[in-house]
């Protein structure tokens, strides 16, 4: 089978529902989902071992979620009864996020990306997970969508944020502070 159609060679694209141009809202909501899971992919790629066997079947599930993410946002026409991203998945981010911040120390400053080389692609799957989101918001004020989606972005963001900071310290590398501006954290462990 030939993965080549030659139907989108007039940048046009199929959707749930219709076709659109390959610079549609929509497209950009889960084209950047897309770009993230690749990231996503890579940052999994990297993480070799039994150190860190709990988070790389994190973020397994969290590439087959993001998947759904994009499923939910190729409708054209709203479709709840279809949806797959739902809140529990939002909840259980949070679950992973408790977890993760209590392997971290006390954060006093604000963190650059860096430290470990996991934990740059890690910061970069959380910038491209805010830009996700900015784009499916963007998408959500034009049309209908899932608007759970939304929420588990958002979350999964803090996610990536929370595990680049744990794989810098279960690797023994300091994060990077951004030490031009003053102490704006209290413990948020």
């Amino acid at each position: 089978m030939a993965i080549y159609t030659r139907t989108g060679d007039r940048g046009e694209t199929s959707v749930i529902g219709g076709r659109v141009f390959k610079d549609d809202l929509r497209i950009e909501a889960y084209g950047t989902i897309d770009e993230l899971n690749g990231f996503v992919g890579q940052a999994r790629s990297m993480m070799d071992g039994e150190q860190f066997a709990d988070v790389r079947e994190q973020l397994l599930e969290i590439q087959h979620e993001l998947f759904d993410c994009g499923s939910d946002l190729a409708y054209v026409k709203q479709d709840e009864g279809k949806y797959k991203v739902t809140g529990e998945m939002a909840e259980r981010l949070e679950r992973w996020i408790d977890s993760l911040q209590a392997e971290n120390p006390p954060i006093e400053r604000f963190i650059l990306p860096g430290g470990s080389g996991l934990a740059s692609v890690l910061h970069v799957c959380r910038t491209v997970c805010r830009r996700a989101e900015r784009r499916t918001v963007t998408l959500g004020r034009s049309t209908d969508i899932n608007g759970e989606t939304v929420a588990y972005l958002n979350r999964l963001s803090d996610y990536f944020f929370a595990l680049a900071r744990t794989v810098n310290t279960r690797l023994g590398v300091a994060d990077v502070e951004y030490i031009r501006g003053a102490k704006v954290f209290r413990d948020l462990r």
